[in-house]
């Protein structure tokens, strides 16, 4: 496959509320984990772009965090920024749901989506936790009457089923352009941001409802070392929570859950990166950070551009 092939490129954003599925059908489509999932919403806090190459079509897809309303939060606003602003930078949008009906959140995020003039594909998630297929036709048919979708398709991220179809129907509607990243290129995000992505992924795993919220994760060093003629990665990993007794719970008794994080991370770091990892996590307080316009600037958004650009920290598949 070469690039120079290429004839179709554009940018799809992914949006919906919350817990549809957003983040686990980018992951299906590129055959690899770049974006993070967990039961939890609001797991994703950044827009991620995942790169789709084919012989003659580069897909652009835009992971974004879903749009929620109603929290006075910093860290929220922030999230919802990183979502919206997507609406006027790409070629193409899908509408994600999920089930047999509509929540006041999905009507929520459907009027931006009729607001907006850039061409939508509606797709109804978790198909597979539908016994009874004919139960998807009322919101099947209450999408296609809301906007003149290109098409309603229903699919499950989760299995794969119908995403092939979903990908054809968004490669025909990507306007002719040369493609604009290697075909190797899975995403734009520097190694360094996924690392910490996949640490807090278990975080939101392991903890209870609140306290995930409050959490952050950042990578203070990583190294690549020489062991035996083969590569190492020294990672170290500083969690960041709100209160002291959030830390006592990330934490757990003797270290346990701490440790149970790390173990975790560690592995899907291994398949990421291709080589050994030794991680290093710890944990420290920064009381109210999620309130704090600057403090979520800087533990979060500190490398957010806010814009779809190529950025020189990138990965290959």
């Amino acid at each position: 496959m070469s690039v120079a092939e290429v004839t179709r490129c554009g940018y799809v954003a992914i949006l919906g509320r919350p817990n549809v599925g957003k983040s686990t059908l980018l992951n299906r489509i590129l055959g690899q984990k770049i974006s993070i999932t967990s039961r939890k919403p609001q797991t994703t806090r950044h827009r991620i772009l995942g790169v789709h190459t084919t012989a003659t079509t580069q897909s652009l897809f835009v992971d974004t965090p879903g749009i929620h309303f109603g929290s006075k939060r910093v860290l929220n606003r922030y999230m919802n920024r990183a979502a919206l602003d997507t609406l006027a930078d790409v070629d193409l949008l899908i509408f994600m749901v999920q089930g047999t009906r509509l929540t006041e959140a999905d009507l929520a995020v459907l009027k931006l989506v009729q607001q907006s003039d850039t061409p939508a594909i509606a797709v109804v998630n978790k198909t597979d936790i539908v016994a009874d297929k004919t139960q998807l036709l009322p919101v099947m048919q209450q999408l296609a009457q809301a906007k003149d979708f290109i098409e309603v398709i229903p699919v499950s991220a989760q299995s794969g089923d119908q995403v092939e179809a979903l990908l054809t129907v968004v490669e025909a509607q990507l306007p002719l352009a040369p493609a604009l990243f290697e075909d190797d290129q899975i995403t734009d995000r520097s190694l360094r941001f996924l690392c910490a992505e996949i640490v807090r992924e278990k975080l939101m795993r392991q903890l209870g409802d609140e306290i995930p919220y409050g959490c952050t994760v950042e990578v203070e060093r990583f190294e690549t070392t020489e062991e035996k003629g083969r590569q190492r990665a020294e990672i170290d990993a500083l969690i960041w929570v709100e209160k002291d007794a959030h830390k006592a719970i990330v934490i757990g008794k003797g270290g346990s859950r701490l440790k149970k994080i790390g173990s975790d991370a560690r592995q899907d770091l291994i398949t990421l990166i291709d080589s050994p990892v030794h991680l290093q996590c710890w944990v420290k307080v920064k009381s109210g950070w999620t309130s704090n316009e600057a403090a979520v600037r800087n533990m979060e958004y500190a490398d957010e551009t806010f814009g779809l650009k190529k950025d020189d920290g990138s990965i290959e598949d």
